[in-house]
C-alpha cells in the first residue's frame, strides 16, 4: 500500500512578529527545494492563513517552482499560477497532482506580470509573489521584454516591476492584500537596496504598505567561501530578504 501523503507540517505556528526565520524548508506535499530561487512553504502558508479566506482566488503572476499552487490548493484557496517560465509552468503543473479533500481549482497560464490583460479588474482577492532579483538568478537566455530575471540595472529592473506592481493593483480588489518576497545585493562592491526601490514602485502604484517584515536567509550558496570573502574584504554577506505586504485602498 502506498504511503499517504503528508499535506501539513508536523509542527506550525502563524507568524506574529515582524522577523521570520525558518531554518528548515517544509517538505510536504510535493514541495521540493531544487528550484533556485524559490521561497519556503512556510512563508506562503502563513500569508494565506493570514490574508485569505477559504473560497478566496489568490494569484501568483510569477510562480516559478510551484510552491505557492501546492499550498493554495492544501488550504482551500482557488489560484491562478502563471509566469514567463515554460518549465516554471510545467513544474507548477507536475506539482499539483495530488489530492486533498476541497473542491479549490488551479488555473496554469502563460503570462507576463507586466501584461495581465485577460485579467479582469478587480477580480483577485489575494497576490503573492516572489519575483526575481534582477538577473542576480537567471531563469532563461531570452531577451529583456521576455524575462525579468534578465535586467541587469537596478533601476531598470524597478521601472519594470512599476509595470507589474500597476497590474496587480488593477487585478485585486479593493481592501484586499499584495505580498512581494524580494532581496537586495551588491554592485561594484557596494549595497544595492534593490527590495526598497521595488517597495517604492508600489506605492507609486497606488499601493499601501501594511507590513515589512524581514526574512532571515538560510543555506545561502557558497556560504563558506563568501565567508572568507567578507572577513578578506571589508563587507557582510546579505543574510535577509523584505517580505512587504501592500493594500489596495477600499
Amino acid at each position: 500500500m502506498a504511503k499517504e501523503m503528508k499535506l501539513h507540517p508536523e509542527e506550525f505556528d502563524l507568524e506574529c512578529t515582524t522577523v521570520w526565520a525558518f531554518p528548515r524548508r517544509g517538505n510536504w506535499a510535493t514541495h521540493k527545494s531544487d528550484w533556485r530561487g524559490n521561497w519556503a512553504p512556510e512563508v506562503v502558508r502563513n500569508l494565506i492563513l493570514r490574508y485569505s479566506n477559504e473560497g478566496d482566488v489568490l494569484l501568483d503572476p510569477m510562480i516559478g517552482g510551484g510552491t505557492t499552487a501546492i499550498e493554495a490548493k492544501i488550504l482551500n484557496r482557488n489560484i491562478i499560477c502563471s509566469d514567463v517560465n515554460d518549465v516554471a509552468l510545467e513544474r507548477t503543473k507536475e506539482s499539483l497532482k495530488f489530492d486533498v479533500e476541497n473542491k479549490a481549482w488551479q488555473k496554469v497560464a502563460k503570462r507576463d506580470a507586466r501584461d495581465l490583460g485577460k485579467a479582469e479588474n478587480e477580480s483577485i482577492d489575494f497576490i503573492l509573489t516572489h519575483p526575481p532579483y534582477a538577473d542576480i538568478i537567471k531563469y532563461s537566455e531570452g531577451e529583456i521584454d521576455e524575462d525579468l530575471s534578465n535586467i541587469h540595472g537596478i533601476e531598470e529592473f524597478a521601472n519594470e516591476m512599476e509595470k507589474v506592481a500597476k497590474e496587480l493593483h488593477r487585478v485585486l480588489k479593493p481592501g484586499k492584500f499584495c505580498a512581494i518576497l524580494i532581496g537586495d545585493t551588491r554592485r561594484k562592491k557596494m549595497y544595492q537596496p534593490l527590495a526598497y526601490r521595488v517597495m517604492d514602485r508600489f506605492l507609486n502604484a497606488g499601493f499601501e504598505l501594511k507590513e515589512d517584515i524581514i526574512k532571515r536567509q538560510y543555506n545561502c550558496k557558497a556560504t563558506g567561501f563568501w565567508v572568507e570573502k567578507s572577513k578578506q574584504n571589508n563587507f557582510l554577506l546579505i543574510m535577509h530578504e523584505h517580505l512587504f505586504v501592500f493594500q489596495k485602498d477600499s
